[in-house]
C-alpha cells in the first residue's frame, strides 16, 4: 500500500509537465486502430484539451514517484474522493459511481509473487468517457498482463471496456493462483495419504493466510459491481454493462472456488493437528510405561543406597541376586497390570 497522501499536499509547489512525474505508461485509443503511446507532456496536453473524437486515454502512474500526486492534482481532473481513498488507506475492493465518473479500488498481486499475503497491493482507478487514470505503488501482475494485450494490438474500444478487461485480467491471475495453491495442497494431501510424517503444516498456514486476505479484500467486488450496474453513468453503453455483469459473475465463481479451497486447507490442518496430537499422546504413553516399569528399580536403589546401618541382606553373599529377583518380580507385576489396563480401558 502506498503512503497516505499528505493533508497539506495542495500547498506544495507545482511540478513541470516535462517531468514524467511517475507516469509509467500512457496510451491513446481511437476505437479502431492500435494504441498510441503518450509521454507525460502529451498526456498533460490531452487532459487539458481532450479531442472531440470518441477516443480515450489510459494513464498509469507510479505512486512511489516523488511528484506523482502533485502531477495528478495539477493536471488530471480527478475527483477529491479519489485522493480521499488514498488517504484513508482502505484496501477493500470497490467500484462506485462519482457523479459522471467511476472510482475503482482494485487489489492485485505483485509482479514477483511468492505466495505471501504481503504480496497483495492496491491500485486506485478513476474512469470517465475520455480517460482512465490508474495509480499504484508496486508493480502488479494483472495490469502488466493487460498492457501486453494492448501492445499486441488487442485494444479496447471504450473506457468501460478497458476497466472490464482489467477485471478479467485480474480474475485470470487469481485463477492461476488458486490452481497453484490447489497443486500445493494436493502435494500435502498425497503426503498424508502415503503415511509419511514429514508434512509441513506451516506451508498450509501460509497458503490459508493468503486465501483469507484475498477473500477479505476481493469479496466486496461483486456486490459493488452489482450496485454500480443498478445505477450506471449515462455514458456507459448496454454492451459495456453486459460485459461488466459477466465479469462480476465470473469473479463470484472464483470467490466460491477460493472459499472451497480455504475449507479444504482448514480440514487438512485439522487432520495434521489430530495426527500430531495422536503421536504426542503415543509418546507420552510410552514414556509413562517406561517410568512405571522403572519405578521398582528406582525405589530399591533409593532404599538400599541409603548410608545407614541395618540395611537388610548387606552381609548375605546372595543378597544382590535376591534384590535383583525382587525387582524383576515387581517389574513383571507392573507390566502385567499395565497390559491389562491397555486391553481393558475404563469405560
Amino acid at each position: 500500500m502506498t503512503e497516505p497522501l499528505p493533508r497539506g499536499a495542495d500547498t506544495a509547489p507545482l511540478v513541470s509537465p516535462h517531468d514524467n512525474s511517475g507516469l509509467i505508461w500512457g496510451y491513446a485509443f481511437d476505437g479502431a486502430g492500435p494504441a498510441t503511446a503518450l509521454t507525460a507532456e502529451q498526456a498533460q496536453a490531452w487532459l487539458a484539451a481532450p479531442p472531440s473524437s470518441s477516443g480515450f486515454v489510459w494513464l498509469h502512474f507510479n505512486l512511489s514517484h516523488a511528484h506523482c500526486l502533485r502531477w495528478l492534482q495539477q493536471y488530471a481532473a480527478l475527483d477529491e474522493q479519489y485522493f480521499e481513498a488514498m488517504r484513508d488507506g482502505l484496501a477493500s475492493t470497490r467500484i462506485e459511481r462519482m457523479d459522471d465518473a467511476l472510482l475503482a479500488v482494485i487489489n492485485d498481486i505483485d509482479f514477483d509473487f511468492h505466495f505471501e499475503s504481503s504480496d497483495i497491493h492496491t491500485m486506485w482507478i478513476q474512469a470517465s468517457p475520455q480517460w482512465v487514470i490508474s495509480a499504484r505503488a508496486h508493480p502488479l501482475r494483472s495490469v502488466d498482463a493487460l498492457r501486453q494485450q494492448i501492445r499486441q494490438g488487442d485494444t479496447p474500444e471504450s473506457s468501460p471496456q478497458l476497466l472490464e478487461r482489467l477485471l478479467r485480467a485480474q480474475a485470470d491471475v487469481l485463477v492461476r493462483i488458486v490452481r497453484d495453491v490447489t497443486q500445493r495442497v494436493d502435494q500435502v494431501e498425497d503426503t498424508m495419504l502415503s503415511g509419511r510424517t514429514h508434512m509441513r503444516p506451516r506451508q498450509l498456514g501460509v497458503l490459508r493466510r493468503l486465501l483469507v486476505r484475498l477473500k477479505r479484500l476481493l469479496a466486496p467486488e461483486p456486490s459493488a459491481m452489482f450496485r454500480l450496474l443498478q445505477t450506471p453513468p449515462q455514458w456507459m453503453r448496454d454492451e459495456d454493462l453486459h460485459a461488466l455483469r459477466a465479469a462480476s459473475e465470473e469473479f463470484s465463481v472464483f470467490l466460491r472456488d477460493m472459499q472451497s479451497l480455504e475449507e479444504r486447507i482448514k480440514l487438512l490442518q485439522e487432520e495434521i493437528a489430530a495426527g500430531t496430537n495422536e503421536d504426542t499422546n503415543r509418546s507420552l504413553y510410552t514414556l509413562t510405561m517406561i517410568t512405571v516399569l522403572a519405578l521398582p528399580v528406582n525405589m530399591m536403589a533409593g532404599l538400599f543406597g541409603m548410608n545407614v546401618g541395618g540395611i537388610p541382606l548387606s552381609q548375605d553373599p546372595l543378597g544382590f541376586w535376591l534384590l535383583v529377583g525382587v525387582i524383576v518380580l515387581f517389574s513383571l507385576i507392573a507390566a502385567l497390570w499395565l497390559r491389562s489396563k491397555r486391553r481393558n480401558p475404563p469405560s
